[in-house]
């Protein structure tokens, strides 16, 4: 395994992390054997970077993943979140009915203690505020959230979809960390004025879907997705955009080809290629998954083969957006 630092600090993640969501929420059935076999394997691959968040399955994902990681805790390094809830004490996911966004203190106080007692565990490696409340200064949020660095509950603080302006904010307060943002080949708004703002204040990247959740792999069949999956309602993943991501995940698979690599590892190589301070979480619940992301570390890519896929893209923009409406006021607060 190769491995990055978090930010400024010491803290050495494998270059490929592990997103949990998909084990317990999102993604149609689960397996929960399966889930925990693929947590043991990231072990052995040394992928020590694990991801989850107390609205998946509400709270479900935590209490999987503590079955792993208790007997293990000095092998990992886990990240979690908070801010999506419903009902009284009780997160919840954001496309759930009655679902809102809660960054005030009074509520992570909560929150942070619902975590711990799921994961079943004295401390958090990194926290995330899952979006940025736009009815709550992120001063206050940070400072809140600084308050439980000093009483070591969690060791470092991270944002997920914040706006430069707020990452300044955020770090005038307390260090942030890392920044959780959606990157992949096709969604790259990050590159705007993010991915700079984060590289000025030393702060790492950790890009969710690098997949573009699945789209990339040349595996994906929206027609067959279960009833449950949430890509059936995302704009990217519907009939108006599939002519122009089918030609795209075509030559995207053609170049892979021409790499000896799979599409997924050839997305993943793409996202490591874009600067050291980069750390993607790829998301499966699968061994077999796990194991083809883990195999993007040995693939190089020069500058041609950069652009090659840079060229594809361009090509093909038209590829949706890649949350509903109501879900992008959400993000780059």
């Amino acid at each position: 395994m190769k491995f990055r630092s978090l930010g400024t600090t010491n803290e050495k993640l494998s270059a490929i992390g592990l997103g949990c969501m998909g084990m317990s929420f999102a993604y149609g059935p689960t397996d929960d054997d399966e889930s925990i076999a693929t947590l043991h394997k990231a072990l052995d691959l040394g992928i020590n970077f694990w991801d989850t968040a107390d609205m998946y399955a509400n709270g479900e994902n935590e209490e999987l993943i503590s079955r792993v990681l208790v007997p293990n805790r000095d092998k990992i390094f886990i990240a979690t979140k908070f801010g999506f809830r419903y009902g009284e004490n009780v997160a919840g996911p954001k496309n759930s009915a009655g679902a809102y966004f809660d960054g005030s203190p009074a509520w992570m106080k909560v929150a942070v203690e619902n975590s711990l007692k799921r994961l079943k565990i004295d401390t958090i490696d990194l926290y995330y505020a899952h979006r940025i409340d736009p009815n709550v200064p992120v001063e206050e949020m940070v400072g809140a959230m600084a308050e439980l660095v000093k009483e070591g509950k969690v060791r470092y603080l991270g944002l997920s979809e914040a706006s430069p302006a707020s990452i300044r904010k955020a770090n005038a307060i307390h260090p942030i960390a890392a920044l959780q943002s959606e990157y992949s080949v096709i969604t790259r708004d990050v590159e705007a004025s993010i991915l700079g703002t984060v590289r000025e204040l030393g702060i790492s990247l950790v890009p969710y879907s690098p997949l573009a959740r699945g789209l990339v792999t040349d595996t994906l069949n929206v027609a067959t997705l279960a009833d449950s999956d949430f890509r059936r309602s995302l704009p990217r993943y519907q009939q108006e955009f599939a002519d122009n991501n089918a030609k795209l995940v075509k030559g995207f698979a053609e170049i892979a080809a021409g790499k000896n690599c799979s599409p997924a590892q050839l997305a993943l190589a793409w996202v490591l290629a874009q600067g050291e301070d980069i750390i993607p979480i790829p998301g499966t619940k699968k061994r077999k998954y796990l194991e083809e992301n883990a195999g993007a570390l040995d693939v190089t890519l020069s500058v041609a083969d950069l652009s090659e896929i840079d060229e594809l893209v361009a090509r093909y923009p038209n590829t949706g957006e890649r949350y509903s409406e109501g879900a992008m006021k959400m993000v780059n607060h």
